[in-house]
C-alpha cells in the first residue's frame, strides 16, 4: 500500500461521516423549510444532487484538474 492509500484509508471513516453529515443536515433543513415534505422523496433528490457533484468532480479528475492541486 502506498502513502496516499495509507493516508486516505486512515481517514476513510471521517470522510464518509462528513458526507453523511452533509446529507443529514440538508434533510433537516428541508424538513424545517418544507414541513410537509415527503422525506423519502427529499432523500432521493439530495442523493441525486450529491451524485451530480461527485460525477462532476470525477470528470474534473479525469481531465487532470487536480494534477497540481
Amino acid at each position: 500500500m502506498d502513502t496516499i492509500q495509507k493516508e486516505l484509508t486512515s481517514r476513510k471513516e471521517e470522510i464518509q461521516a462528513a458526507l453523511e453529515l452533509l446529507f443529514k443536515a440538508n434533510m433537516k433543513i428541508t424538513d424545517w423549510d418544507v414541513p410537509e415534505a415527503n422525506d423519502q422523496e427529499a432523500a432521493k433528490m439530495l442523493i441525486d444532487i450529491l451524485q451530480e457533484k461527485l460525477d462532476a468532480i470525477r470528470e474534473d479528475v479525469k481531465n487532470g484538474k487536480y494534477i497540481n492541486y
